[in-house]
């Protein structure tokens, strides 16, 4: 793996994927399930770190959120993921609920971008992300967000397949357990991502292009 990713402003994105309350605050489905390795990680903190920073550097934010639950939307599926029977029967990412929306500590802000929302795990997957980011000349992106073997893997995968540079933050992610933070940082992401970096060196990496 390539060492010490740069991130020129100009062709970088944030890429925030389902930084949302349902995984990260109390009152989520999710958040007992994520909650340890959030603590551990300093998730959220690092996300608000790291996107302010980015913001300052003139990198542009964009949010890749899961599809928005409005009922009844997987009825009729021929071929159903084990997310989706899961969403279903737990009626996770509730269209209007306080799991769906971002966490406050990196709410959109004027400038963001916000692609469609994606039905399983790739930010990229049946949505018009790659459309937005080529429309501004992105050609790397930063992924945070959760879930890390989910959601964070196949969109780092799925954008590196597209051509862009990936790079992923290690403690700006969370999961359902350790196990599953480390496989995706020790083995899925050193396989075919540009960079792995933590917060500070992200940060710094950006400090350091001023």
């Amino acid at each position: 793996m390539p060492s010490n990713p740069t991130f020129p402003p100009s062709e970088t994105a944030l890429l925030l994927v389902d930084a949302l309350n349902e995984f990260l605050k109390p009152g989520g489905k999710l958040y007992e399930m994520t909650k340890g390795t959030a603590e551990s990680a300093n998730t959220i903190a690092n996300l608000q770190r790291v996107t302010e920073t980015a913001r300052a550097a003139g990198i542009l934010v964009v949010y890749a959120n899961h599809h928005s639950n409005r009922g009844g939307d997987y009825d009729g599926w021929k071929h159903p993921a084990p997310g989706h029977v899961g969403i279903q029967r737990m009626n996770i990412f509730e269209a209007g609920s306080f799991g769906v929306e971002v966490i406050d500590e990196v709410a959109p802000q004027p400038g963001d971008v916000l692609a469609q929302e994606h039905w399983t795990s790739s930010g990229f997957a049946n949505t018009d992300l790659e459309f937005l980011l080529g429309q501004r000349g992105i050609e790397r992106v930063v992924v945070a967000g959760n879930r890390a073997n989910t959601c964070i893997d196949s969109t780092g995968r799925y954008a590196v397949e597209l051509g862009f540079h990936a790079t992923l933050i290690s403690d700006a992610i969370a999961a359902f357990s350790q196990a599953e933070m480390d496989a995706t940082i020790n083995v899925n992401w050193p396989a075919f991502a540009h960079g792995v970096v933590t917060s500070d060196e992200f940060i710094a990496a950006l400090e350091q292009g001023d």
